[in-house]
């Protein structure tokens, strides 16, 4: 039993040791050994959701948790999608250390808008030599999917006159409110657009919140 009843006091053994052992791990941050995030937080296998048009935004890091020196240290990120494999480190492609000592690490802060709907994979790679002279790899695979935030069905009028009146209606599709900075028809070279979505005096048709709630 964890539960020494000396001197007439209960006395946990097994939590002193916990707390012991918790005082000594790297991870933990200093005087307030509770708190529920350490100094060392870490990405999910599976990190979720992101919305079409946000930045993924995440910091890579590798460190040396053995008693023993490695060389060559490399690491690099790519984005893999359904269509493409998109490199995400620095412009050289990756991030190069020639000794990593125990205990030091190598990092990086990668940013990337995503234009592509569906599962994304990020893939973390890193090599290096060890002491014995020997090349070695492995990779992390972290996965999230790419939502769509907006829903936007169109209907055309033509007229008599060779003019052709757009309805847009743009769906706010996530469960949270969005800010609409500006909706704008981009029109070919051929045709000629005219905003029918302010009035003669420059006010707009509709209500001054920039503000959709979900599914309006």
């Amino acid at each position: 039993s964890g539960i020494n009843a000396e001197y007439g006091e209960a006395k946990d053994c097994c939590g002193e040791e916990l707390l012991a052992l918790r005082e000594k791990d790297i991870a933990v941050l200093p005087k307030i050994e509770n708190f529920p995030f350490g100094e060392i937080l870490t990405v999910p296998q599976n990190c979720g959701s992101i919305y079409l048009g946000e930045t993924f935004s995440s910091f890579v890091n590798v460190q040396n948790e053995s008693n023993q020196t490695v060389r060559d240290v490399v690491l690099k990120t790519d984005l893999q999608t359904s269509s493409q494999r998109m490199p995400l480190s620095n412009p050289t492609g990756q991030a190069m250390v020639s000794k990593l000592v125990p205990g030091d690490n190598i990092s990086e802060v990668i940013n990337h808008e995503v234009k592509e709907l569906g599962g994304q994979l990020l893939v973390c790679s890193v090599s290096y030599i060890n002491t014995s002279g020997e090349k070695l790899m492995f990779r992390k695979y972290y996965k999230f999917q790419v939502l769509k935030p907006l829903d936007i069905r169109t209907k055309f009028f033509p007229t008599p006159d060779d003019e052709i009146f757009l309805e847009a209606a743009v769906t706010n599709t996530t469960p949270h409110s969005l800010h609409m900075q500006k909706v704008a028809l981009v029109p070919s070279a051929i045709y000629n657009v005219t905003d029918l979505n302010f009035l003669e005096n420059g006010e707009s048709i509709f209500a001054e919140s920039d503000y959709i709630n979900p599914e309006d």
